[in-house]
């Protein structure tokens, strides 16, 4: 016999390591025991041990399906969860650590087929298979444990979901492609205001019925900046030449025309019945519109360039103002200097947002050469976080039914983001507009936003999440919310 076929029946290292890591012996006999008894509690054999998939069982992936898949995978989960904790003895409460489509893929430490173990007793409840009486109580009526019933009784959420695609889209021929104009507005009455050239129009959102305000073609001159009032029933239009009308849209004609300014005006502001505007000239300008026009006006001087940002606070007592010299602004109603200066900015600032749900939090955008998002304690004059968006900022808005808020961009992605407050983590990334995304309304509800862009298109998107007040969704697995 030769050497080869006598050492035939010896493994060699390599196959002596492969079977050892099959046959795992994960604990020392405590005992005489005959047998090692194989513990298969914790082995994910879809994950450690995939086998080929049946192209003749794909899953269908149409539009349909995944909505279907989407709207049952909660289910399917708690479901799940249930069985191992009823079958295997699991004590999972919470289905939100169980539920992340990446932990399924994550495979297991251990890619062991089989480990063996000593069962080790332990007296009355200490055992990892809890008995149903101690999990559950010596009185329980219900066949679950108690840590089934506590997951089943947890509130969830059902998981929000924003389309990526726009659900109208108009034509908005001759919209500006300029960073530091306004033209578009969404009043409180369900009318948006963009302004096209050398006119306004009016689109109303119930009829979707488009009329022309005003045309400022006559005098040679084009508008640069709308806003509507609190009240919906007047728009600011600013203009190239310098001067603001206000226009009564309910009988579509122009109340009251506000000269002032010495170059054009890109940013209005309304507080009640007072007027804000912001100039090329560097000045803020604040007038009441029920005055005659030869009343004197309000000057704010601070500003060493163009001003392009105007925002007042939710309470009406503050006016945020940005301008292309990088800095930002917060003005009272009392002093004519401004009583808090920001000098981070590296880049214009237009964009700026006051938050509804925290008391002067103020959310600023710098342009190309910042990019940075930065959050402001205008209680304290602190500056808090700050983000670096990759792109151009060019609009904020917050949500008024929660502490999320949107951005629009321009270079060099000309996407829209939107984020959660104040882990600011993207919750929607939308792209569609092949321009900087430079105009932004929020719809009166406060669900859908508007943008505009300079491939003079408007577009809107569904990006934020209904009123508090909304219906809780239902589901099979919500035994305690109702009776048969």
């Amino acid at each position: 016999m030769s050497m080869e076929n006598k050492d035939s029946h010896i493994l060699n290292p390599t196959k002596l390591k492969v079977v050892r890591n099959l046959f795992d012996v994960s604990a020392t006999p405590v005992g005489n025991y005959d047998r090692f008894i194989p513990c298969r509690t914790n082995n994910n054999w879809k994950t450690s041990f995939p086998t080929m998939p049946d192209p003749n069982k794909t899953p269908q992936t149409g539009k349909k399906s995944n909505r279907e898949n989407g709207e049952n995978s909660r289910d399917s989960s708690v479901y799940n969860i249930l069985l191992r904790n009823e079958i295997l003895g699991e004590r999972i409460e919470d289905v939100k650590n169980q539920c992340d489509d990446r932990q399924a893929l994550t495979p297991v430490k251990t890619r062991n087929l089989f480990r063996y173990g000593t069962p080790i007793k332990k007296n009355n409840c200490q055992n990892d298979r809890i008995p149903m009486k101690c999990q559950s109580g010596p009185y329980s009526l219900s066949p679950l444990s108690a840590s089934s019933q506590r997951l089943l009784r947890s509130p969830h959420k059902a998981t929000r979901k924003i389309s990526r695609i726009p659900f109208k889209v108009l034509d908005a021929p001759e919209l500006q492609d300029d960073f530091y104009l306004n033209l578009v507005d969404w009043s409180v009455q369900n009318v948006l205001s963009v302004g096209l050239g050398s006119c306004v129009y009016l689109w109303s959102a119930c009829t979707s019925q488009v009329t022309r305000l005003c045309d400022l073609s006559s005098d040679a001159n084009v508008v640069t900046s709308v806003s509507w009032s609190e009240r919906g029933n007047l728009v600011a239009v600013g203009t190239h030449n310098g001067y603001v009308t206000v226009w009564d849209v309910t009988v579509n004609k122009q109340v009251n025309k506000l000269m002032g300014h010495s170059a054009r005006v890109g940013a209005l502001a309304w507080n009640g019945d007072v007027l804000s505007s912001g100039s090329r000239d560097r000045m803020i300008l604040q007038r009441d519109t029920r005055t005659p026009p030869n009343v004197t006006e309000r000057r704010l001087i601070g500003h060493r360039q163009e001003v392009c940002g105007l925002k007042w606070s939710p309470d009406n007592q503050y006016l945020a103002s940005g301008g292309n010299d990088n800095r930002l602004y917060v003005w009272n109603m009392q002093s004519l200097s401004p009583v808090q200066t920001y000098t981070d900015h590296l880049a214009a600032v237009k964009a700026i947002a006051w938050s509804p749900h925290h008391h002067g939090l103020l959310a600023s955008g710098g342009g190309t050469a910042d990019r940075c998002i930065r959050f402001w304690n205008t209680l304290t004059g602190q500056p808090m976080q700050c983000v670096d968006t990759g792109s151009q900022v060019c609009n904020l808005a917050w949500s008024k039914h929660s502490s999320e808020l949107v951005s629009t961009h321009g270079y060099s992605q000309n996407q829209i983001l939107v984020w959660k407050y104040p882990s600011l983590t993207q919750v929607a990334k939308l792209t569609g507009h092949s321009y900087r995304v430079l105009y932004l309304a929020l719809s009166p509800d406060g669900e859908a936003i508007v943008t505009g862009a300079g491939d003079e298109t408007l577009r809107f998107w569904n990006v934020f999440s209904k009123a508090r007040s909304q219906k809780e969704t239902r589901s099979v697995l919500s035994l305690y919310t109702g009776i048969r």
